[in-house]
């Protein structure tokens, strides 16, 4: 038998019936390591070595460390093939019995698909020309006592693959991939705000007000201080504050949390990044919203066009649609038209509306999810946003009731948002005492408007959704295929 034929259990299914017993056997495995003075749950192993990185730097003879799981074993008699994986890949290894000694080799003889082990040894290509660590020593390092599933996405119950996470990174290579990329695309966001003078700052994720954004908090109380706490929905706020304290560009990549739906593109716990930028807009916010998702592009994929759900996005242009223009096309309403107009204008138009009493507001995010661009892939601005769902943007000069915002759609999902900043304390004022009156919960952030009355320089603002462009640069249907740790509904 050569090298290349190949017996791994990581490949071949466990029966359900035999489950417990093989799990037994691990078991008894454990207890013969213990009896032969081998500490199943070894001590560290430093100094080890990256396989991708031993691969990329092979040389015959070289003298290697390396650490990792066993992911399948083929017995010659006097010599045991066996493959290794760690994060960055997977090398094969050779045992030779003359060569580790007879104790050490019965030892391998009983390892487990799965057990984890360090490696002491030399380089060489077999026939085939398959890199290989000869062995010399081996070290255990833990003991796996659960047998591997044969191949994790043919599991009857899919969202195995999220609720046990761990063993989705450890059969499906794919899942590593993606999270590969998501860091990577996290480190060239990071990298190129660094670059063009921008401070990464952190700001409290317990907020006295829940502000920033639209969206339904997570409340939480505080022992100590007697007081209600709201885990953050944007950091929005406390980085403008920063702004008046005289930071001129600030990004926080940013933990963020809303109280709402579950589905492929929400998850109540997500990252984002939001960045603030003194004396500049929304016109300064889309420059730089588009060299930064094109330089991301190029750093992740060495491209600027993306594969999506079957299909292609061109990160060369990005086009500008109006909303104002969208809704006076598809629903004949103008931004200074009464509501019930508004009301009387989306009946005709077969658009349900529930309950006696609504606001320009609920309309608009009713409308809003009609009129957005699910249908184009290729990048997107929406502009002209109504003022009534933008209660933190500047008002655009020559368009009451607008304000400078835009929304970015790529792959039919908004990205990201951004607007010139509303900087002006007394219309910030009027706007949260409208809010207030059309919505008994929304306060008047009274210390927010102190920090406006000191004065906060003109500035645009925007926010990423990380998780989403995540999906984009993985070609991900669910959100859930894009963070470690999604949140489920408890299982059996």
């Amino acid at each position: 038998m050569s090298d290349e034929k190949r017996h791994s259990g990581a490949e071949n299914p466990v029966p359900e019936q035999d489950h417990n017993a093989v799990i037994e056997q691990r078991y008894k495995n454990l207890k013969k390591l213990e009896e032969s003075g081998i500490d199943p749950f070894g001590a560290g192993f430093p100094n080890v070595m990256n396989i991708q990185d031993i691969k990329q730097t092979f040389s015959e003879g070289k003298v290697v460390r390396v650490a990792g799981r066993i992911m399948s074993r083929r017995d010659m008699g006097k010599s045991i093939f066996a493959d290794l994986k760690d994060f960055s890949g997977k090398v094969q290894l050779y045992f030779k019995k003359d060569l580790v000694g007879e104790k050490s080799f019965d030892v391998i003889k009983s390892l487990d698909i799965g057990d984890i082990i360090g490696i002491d040894g030399k380089l060489f290509k077999t026939r085939t020309g398959e890199d290989t660590v000869q062995v010399e020593t081996f070290t255990f390092l833990s003991k796996s006592l659960h047998p591997l599933p044969e191949k994790w996405h043919g599991l009857k119950d899919v969202e195995a693959r999220y609720r046990q996470r761990y063993v989705d990174l450890i059969i499906n290579d794919d899942t590593r991939d993606k999270f590969r990329k998501r860091i990577k695309l996290v480190k060239s966001i990071r990298e190129y705000l660094d670059g063009i003078g921008f401070l990464e700052v952190e700001t409290p994720m317990m907020h006295p007000i829940a502000g920033g954004a639209a969206g339904k908090p997570f409340v939480t109380h505080h022992e100590t201080l007697d007081m209600d706490l709201f885990l953050r929905i944007a950091p929005e706020i406390y980085l403008k504050k920063l702004l008046v304290g005289g930071f001129d560009k600030v990004y926080e990549i940013n933990r963020s949390f809303r109280n709402e739906g579950i589905s492929t593109r929400h998850n109540p716990e997500f990252t984002m990044i939001e960045v603030y930028e003194a004396y500049s807009n929304c016109e300064g916010m889309m420059n730089l919203t588009e060299n930064l998702i094109r330089n991301a592009a190029k750093q992740v994929l060495g491209t600027e066009k993306l594969n999506y759900q079957g299909k292609e996005i061109d990160l060369s242009v990005f086009k500008r649609v109006s909303f104002a223009q969208l809704m006076e096309e598809n629903f004949g309403i103008k931004v200074d038209d009464p509501l019930p107009s508004w009301v009387a204008k989306l009946k005709s138009k077969g658009v349900k509306i529930e309950g006696d009493k609504v606001s320009k507001t609920q309309l608009l995010n009713i409308i809003g999810d009609l009129v957005e661009p699910k249908g184009e892939s290729n990048p997107v601005f929406v502009v002209d946003i109504f003022k009534e769902i933008s209660p933190l943007a500047k008002e655009k000069k020559g368009s009451p009731g607008i304000v400078d915002r835009f929304e970015l759609y790529m792959g039919g999902m908004e990205i990201a948002n951004a607007y010139s900043e509303l900087n002006d304390p007394i219309d910030q004022r009027k706007r949260f005492e409208a809010q207030a009156k059309e919505d008994p919960k929304a306060v008047v952030d009274e210390d927010f408007i102190a920090a406006l009355e000191y004065g906060m320089p003109p500035a645009g603002g925007l926010g990423i959704g990380i998780d989403r462009l995540t999906m984009l640069f993985t070609d991900s249907a669910s959100i859930r295929e894009v963070i470690l740790f999604p949140h489920m509904r408890p299982g059996e």
